[in-house]
């Protein structure tokens, strides 16, 4: 199974004051520390190798997850260092931790997925990236993806259309190629990185049928503890 690098380095603003003193990761979820969930959630999905990239209080998040083995995963860090390079930018920097192909998870999702399946999937593309994407209608957040007959059409988290009733589900897969050509070093978001690829005529897709849950918001916190919590977890 490929590896993931899940991007735990932002700033979780909209979750102020929770976030003032602890990164986003960290924040509880039915009494432990939300990365706990998300992790325990790789392994049972067959993911041995986990990096994670972090920058604000990242520290923080090293200290607690360690090398990963009590969650059933191996765990490597990657830090942005002295200056935060988005989302692209931090999996630039974190190339040389992980293999010629990779998962690619937001720090505050935990998504139900099956990883084989996505994994098989790109596979089966030859595609240099593949986007997962879920039928949202706006449900859940605005929905920003254009995807008919099995394909991605168009990806636009800010220019939105009526024509767009798929949203990003979170998950990607990408060949490091991808990253290698960004500038080392420099910011970079991942939804760019997603349109070039697109516009080059090399993203996949794979739709999911089952919702997505989140931590980013009070909001998303609660339905996430609901979901858990009647899981057991």
């Amino acid at each position: 199974m490929f590896p993931v690098v899940i991007l735990a380095g932002g700033l979780a603003t909209r979750l102020r004051p929770i976030t003032e003193k602890i990164p986003k990761a960290l924040v509880e979820i039915n009494g432990r520390p939300f990365i706990e969930h998300q992790l325990e959630l790789l392994a049972r999905n067959g993911i041995s190798r986990v990096v994670l990239s972090v920058a604000y209080l990242g520290e923080m998040i090293a200290e607690h997850v360690g090398d990963g083995g009590r969650f059933g995963v191996s765990v490597s860090y990657s830090f942005d260092g002295d200056r935060y390079l988005g989302t692209a930018g931090a999996i630039r920097r974190a190339l040389p931790l992980l293999g010629p192909e990779f998962f690619t998870l937001y720090g505050d999702s935990y998504l139900t997925v099956p990883f084989a399946e996505v994994g098989a999937a790109f596979n089966a593309s030859g595609q240099r990236a593949l986007m997962t994407v879920y039928r949202n209608e706006g449900a859940f957040d605005a929905s920003n993806v254009e995807f008919a007959a099995g394909r991605i059409v168009a990806y636009d988290k800010r220019q939105r259309t009526a024509r767009m009733q798929h949203i990003d589900y979170g998950l990607g897969v990408f060949e490091s190629g991808v990253f290698a050509e960004l500038p080392e070093g420099e910011p970079a978001d991942l939804a760019t990185v997603y349109r070039d690829v697109l516009a080059a005529g090399g993203l996949a897709a794979f739709e999911v049928r089952e919702r997505f849950y989140e931590i980013g918001t009070v909001a998303g916190i609660e339905d996430t503890e609901r979901f858990l919590k009647e899981r057991g977890a």
